[in-house]
């Protein structure tokens, strides 16, 4: 079986670094990272550079990147000025979140539940007129730093809502870390009823984001994001840390059986890239331990 991964590192993983890598070097991680094999990469994020300055100059980014035919690079957007600047730097697939409790929704992107779910059905509505990809992610659905536990039930209403629009994807984000395999395999069982393709977005943050990427795959999912190194963050969330990290999660799966198309020692060497360019030990486990020789194939 095939697990695809989507590394967003280039957005994800960057936006709540200290260090603000430029545009030109940003490019480049995406480069090395469809070198290393990943055919989905979160190349940039089309918000407000004042709230979000680590992603200031998304079009720059865009522009600088050496494409590749194998691989689809995605922009990420909050909103339709968002949506529209990401088609006008010509991504190949435009991936649109909001959170599904009130009090994340309006710190986010300063709107509610309701019209951030509306915003997704005209989204999703437009990309198909465009001919773009269009995948919708679920914020905080597994819980939220401010409102606590968020129940699967108001999880799943909001997908099908989304989903009666037909998104080519449904992405459920463990924002903040809390997540465990119970719920997800709950949520993923639920989405996929919908009969749309699920995929997964995990933090590390409780040291659950590898189990959660398990039992999401176990129930259904065949999409899972992740960060190289094991970068990211939200600037909106107390206490969110990052993403489980890229290279750790493709020895998971490869050691598991599952295909990913990846070559790990590239992706490790992308890994030992960033760190030198953020100047930091990053999180992520395997670029640090190595490779062991059952999943080094």
């Amino acid at each position: 079986m095939r697990v695809e991964i989507v590394d967003v590192g280039p957005r994800d993983g960057l936006q709540n670094e200290e260090k603000t890598l430029p545009p030109e070097v940003r490019a480049e991680l995406c480069d090395r990272l469809a070198a290393a094999g990943v055919s989905r990469i979160e190349a940039a994020s089309f918000v407000n550079p004042k709230r979000v300055p680590q992603m200031a100059g998304a079009e720059e980014v865009m522009g600088k990147i050496n494409r590749r035919p194998d691989t689809r690079y995605a922009g990420m957007a909050l909103n339709e000025r968002g949506y529209e600047r990401a088609i006008s730097s010509g991504v190949d697939e435009v991936r649109y979140a909001f959170p599904v409790t009130e009090t994340f929704a309006r710190r986010n992107q300063n709107m509610g539940v309701e019209e951030a779910t509306e915003v997704a059905t005209k989204l999703v509505r437009r990309a198909h007129s465009d001919g773009v990809r269009i995948s919708v992610t679920l914020a905080v659905a597994f819980g939220c730093p401010f409102e606590g536990r968020v129940e699967p039930k108001t999880v799943l209403e909001i997908a099908e809502r989304v989903g009666a629009a037909r998104p080519d994807e449904i992405v459920l984000a463990d924002t903040v870390g809390v997540g465990v395999p119970s719920q997800v395999g709950e949520l993923v069982e639920g989405v996929r009823k919908l009969g749309i393709t699920v995929g997964c977005h995990f933090h590390n943050t409780r040291n659950t984001g590898f189990a959660n990427a398990v039992a999401a795959i176990e129930a259904g999912a065949s999409v899972l994001d992740a960060s190289v190194g094991g970068t990211g963050g939200c600037p909106f969330a107390p206490r969110s840390t990052g993403n489980i990290a890229t290279e750790d999660l493709v020895y998971l799966l490869q050691g598991m059986g599952y295909e990913t198309g990846i070559d790990l020692e590239a992706l490790i060497d992308c890994a030992e890239w960033l760190a030198s360019h953020l100047g930091k030990e990053l999180p992520g486990q395997v670029y640090k331990a190595g490779v062991f020789e059952p999943v080094s194939g």
